[in-house]
């Protein structure tokens, strides 16, 4: 049985009258990257931040490595590592002076050859001589992935690492994300962009107004809640999105294609059989597999655009 490296139970925090995180239970495993995503204001970074041990929860219990994150804190700090939301490097300090200085400040001895390794690991070698207020946006965030990686940590809490990059950035993020994955590293990932939790994290859960809405692989989630496969008919026109609402299927009409779901327990081949001798007239087709979008879009009722959610 897999390893347990954090639990929490009935985690809990109240501001007011209104709960950040609510009555939230989760377990992530030595070796895996656990994406919890959701909308601003989901309680992602709350969550997370009572892991880190920087929050004290209002009720329940916060365990990591098998260590109380509240009671034995400095038994748990020189295992993790943590990239924050709002990371910014210092602006007057080179990439292998501001992983040194990191070191320093929680009494860790780091070599020249170590820092190195860092920089490489990150692709920041070629910028060892550069100050920090010219590292772009991803370079930053690939510096404070650097930063959260030394002492070799079991457990690396990285907190929306992404927002607000560029594509290209962005997915330069993910393979030194799925590279920490390869090497066994556990990690922790808080995410808006669900292809981003699709395609880096081993488990997933669905956080939205404090609560977990729902959690696991993202293929089991993608089968138990994505909704079933569509198949695009190309030119079946209006006549064939009448012909398909007779035969009872939900079908959309764009441009003279017609979207039809298929029921999740139905197998295309035997739907386009149907279509088939039912005489609907059609030049080709698609078919589009869910994804971790229509999963949150069939729990939570709207759809995720750069975080905010739209229903």
């Amino acid at each position: 049985m897999a390893e347990v490296v954090l639990d929490a139970k009935g985690l809990t925090k109240t501001y007011g009258d209104m709960n950040a995180v609510d009555n939230l239970d989760l377990q992530v495993f030595k070796g895996e990257v656990y994406s919890m995503l959701g909308p601003n204001g989901a309680g992602k970074t709350t969550t997370v931040e009572i892991l880190e041990g920087l929050r004290n929860p209002t009720s329940g219990t916060a365990k990591v490595f098998g260590f109380d994150v509240q009671k034995d804190y400095d038994k748990v700090r020189s295992r993790v590592g943590v990239l924050p939301q709002t990371f910014e490097p210092w602006d007057r300090i080179r990439p292998p002076e501001a992983i040194e200085y990191w070191a320093g400040l929680f009494g860790r001895k780091i070599s020249k050859k170590e820092i190195r390794g860092l920089l490489e690991m990150v692709d920041l070698a070629h910028k060892d001589n550069v100050w920090g207020e010219r590292l772009s946006g991803g370079e930053k965030r690939r510096l404070g992935i650097a930063m959260a990686l030394v002492g070799e940590p079991e457990l690396i809490f990285l907190d929306e690492p992404t927002t607000g990059l560029d594509p290209q950035a962005r997915r330069g993020l993910w393979e030194i994300i799925h590279a920490l994955g390869d090497a066994g590293k556990t990690v922790f990932l808080t995410t808006h962009y669900l292809e981003e939790a699709e395609n880096l994290a081993d488990r997933v859960s669905i956080m939205n107004k404090g609560k977990t809405v729902v959690s696991g692989s993202p293929e089991e989630l993608v089968n138990l809640y994505g909704g079933g496969t569509h198949v695009v008919l190309k030119s079946a026109g209006e006549e064939g999105f009448v012909a398909l609402e007779k035969l009872g299927y939900k079908s959309t009409f764009h441009n003279r294609d017609v979207t039809v779901h298929v029921p999740a327990l139905m197998r295309t081949k035997d739907f386009m059989a149907q279509i088939n001798q039912s005489g609907v007239a059609y030049k080709d087709f698609e078919t589009r597999r869910p994804s971790l979008e229509d999963v949150f879009f069939n729990m939570v009722g709207g759809r995720m655009e750069e975080g905010v959610l739209k229903q």
